[in-house]
């Protein structure tokens, strides 16, 4: 079982979004987690946001608790510092759930 988070950003700056993704990956991984799927869309027909929304994925990790570890971890902190607030304007965390593999 997994824990698996859907979620939905509007991305600016598609090449910092990329170097957030290329530095956040080994502290991602070595929390045990991943990206399940990802998609750039351009049309959001149903939302119940107002921020606008370019990109949708998921994310997943073992564990609640090894998510929380992650995006509490200062080293993760940092590189969002760097590059996540500066590529992208919102972020939807549209569903979270447990998923079984």
């Amino acid at each position: 079982m997994k824990y698996e988070m859907l979620i939905g950003l509007n991305v600016l700056d598609d090449s910092k979004y990329q170097e957030y993704r290329k530095n956040m990956r080994p502290i991602l991984f070595s929390y045990g987690g991943g990206f399940g799927y990802d998609f750039k869309i351009s049309e959001v027909l149903i939302a119940e946001t107002t921020n606008d929304i370019n990109r949708v994925f998921t994310i997943y990790f073992p564990s609640k608790a090894k998510m929380e570890g992650f995006f509490s971890n200062p080293a993760y902190i940092k590189v969002k510092e760097k590059y996540f607030n500066m590529a992208v304007e919102s972020t939807t965390i549209i569903s979270s759930y447990k998923k079984n593999t």
